[in-house]
């Protein structure tokens, strides 16, 4: 008699089983374009901190050739006889 009433309870367990699994088979590629998608574009916050960065990192270098150019001024300037 137990045997009777496991085998519908066991089938409905299976077919939640298996219509998930065939979901997530059908929707694993609609997934993965959107993967891609995502990995080969640049979001507005992406592109904004990269834009910053590249900015700061520009002002780092003119501050690092501003100094450089100062102190070769100021070498040039005691090395040249004052009249």
């Amino acid at each position: 008699m137990m045997r009777y009433l496991l085998v519908p309870a066991a089938c409905f367990a299976l077919t939640g089983c298996v219509a998930h699994a065939a979901y997530d088979v059908v929707t694993l590629p609609v997934r993965a374009g959107s993967q891609v998608v995502d990995w080969t574009t640049t979001s507005r916050s992406e592109a904004d901190r990269n834009l910053g960065r590249k900015v700061r990192k520009q002002r780092e270098r003119d501050a690092r050739q501003a100094r450089r150019d100062a102190r070769r001024a100021r070498q040039q300037q005691g090395a040249d006889p004052q009249f």
